[in-house]
């Protein structure tokens, strides 16, 4: 189970973008890394194809690593630890260190 899934809004605390807050586009748990909106935007130069992209020079957004996000709690607003619990039902679910809720 990871601790950051799509959709959940991180804090980035390490890096050229230190400080933004993005959503989760995509996790690549192959690689440890997550895809975030607007952050570690590069830049890439592309060549015209054939009526499929356009060319020049694109902004996209590239892979940051899982270790230098950190998930914001959807309760306190707060960057967080992820724990887990079993719930009575036997889920397992994550949970925030700070405030002790659960994350949905």
């Amino acid at each position: 189970m990871n601790r950051v899934k799509r959709d959940d809004t991180v804090v980035v605390i390490a890096g050229k973008d230190r400080g933004k807050r993005g959503k989760v586009h995509r996790v690549l748990p192959g690689e440890d890394k997550v895809l975030v909106a607007g952050v570690n935007v590069i830049k890439r130069h592309t060549k015209a194809r054939a009526g499929t992209r356009q060319a020049g020079i694109i902004e996209r957004e590239s892979p940051i690593q899982l270790s230098n996000v950190m998930l914001v709690c959807t309760k306190c607003n707060r960057p967080t630890r992820v724990g887990y619990r079993q719930r009575a039902d036997g889920a397992k679910v994550r949970y925030c260190k700070h405030c002790n809720e659960d994350i949905a």
